[in-house]
């Protein structure tokens, strides 16, 4: 018999679910997880950086889906360190702005919390930047203590630079093979992962692909996200 990890039937496994991520996750049963990916629409980079087309062109598809604040991101975080296990991994998709900024104020009131490897993602497309222009992004890759390696993860081939293009389908398309690596190297078949923020539903592609259940939505659907 599989284990409940749902309190309710309010959102559905292996679905789309339209939803706040906050009260999806708040409907997860706690220390269940073994894997949660997170991609915060955050508003910081939007703030800080102003190429001059926020809202035209290039810049359109990003800046008309909601934006996320400091103190949301937070919630966030809280929620996804109550319903991963014990050694769980949360996978946290940063761009550069981000990384030479620092994360660590997202979950500063959580110290077992621990940022234990990091992924450079080479997107193989040229994006945007004052000086150098970014062609990658970067997941953080945090664990909940205890910090275990050989006992939590079973992939040791997975390179720290991942060279992945994928379609662009989503303002937040993320690749799907390297999402596929990390689901096999933390969970078996059969386990839950998470992405409440799901974005264009990369993850779910993931977990279809490896075998695993979904759990996740997001606050616009990937059909409203393509009309912006």
């Amino acid at each position: 018999m599989e284990p409940l990890i749902l309190r309710s039937t309010k959102f559905k496994e292996d679905q789309r679910n339209l939803c706040d991520g906050r009260e999806l996750l708040g409907e997860i049963e706690d220390a269940c997880l073994k894997a949660v990916f997170f991609d915060p629409q955050y508003r910081g980079v939007l703030d800080k950086l102003s190429y001059g087309n926020e809202g035209k062109q290039r810049g359109k598809a990003r800046s008309s889906l909601p934006q996320m604040g400091s103190d949301t991101i937070q919630d966030f975080f809280r929620e996804i360190f109550r319903v991963l296990t014990p050694s769980g991994y949360l996978f946290l998709w940063v761009d550069k702005f981000h990384l030479v900024e620092g994360v660590r104020d997202w979950f500063k009131e959580l110290p077992d919390m621990q940022c234990v490897d990091l992924i450079t993602w080479n997107k193989q497309r040229m994006g945007m930047g004052y000086r150098t222009r970014r062609k990658s992004e970067y997941l953080v890759v945090i664990q909940k203590k205890p910090v275990l390696a050989k006992a939590t993860w079973t992939i040791h081939s997975i390179p720290d630079v991942w060279d992945e293009k994928v379609a662009k389908t989503h303002a937040h398309s993320k690749p799907v093979e390297l999402q596929k690596q990390l689901i096999l190297a933390v969970t078996q078949e059969g386990d839950y992962v998470c992405d409440p923020a799901s974005g264009g539903y990369s993850v779910l592609e993931a977990c279809r692909q490896t075998g695993r259940h979904f759990i996740g939505g997001d606050i616009v659907t990937p059909e409203e996200d393509a009309e912006a």
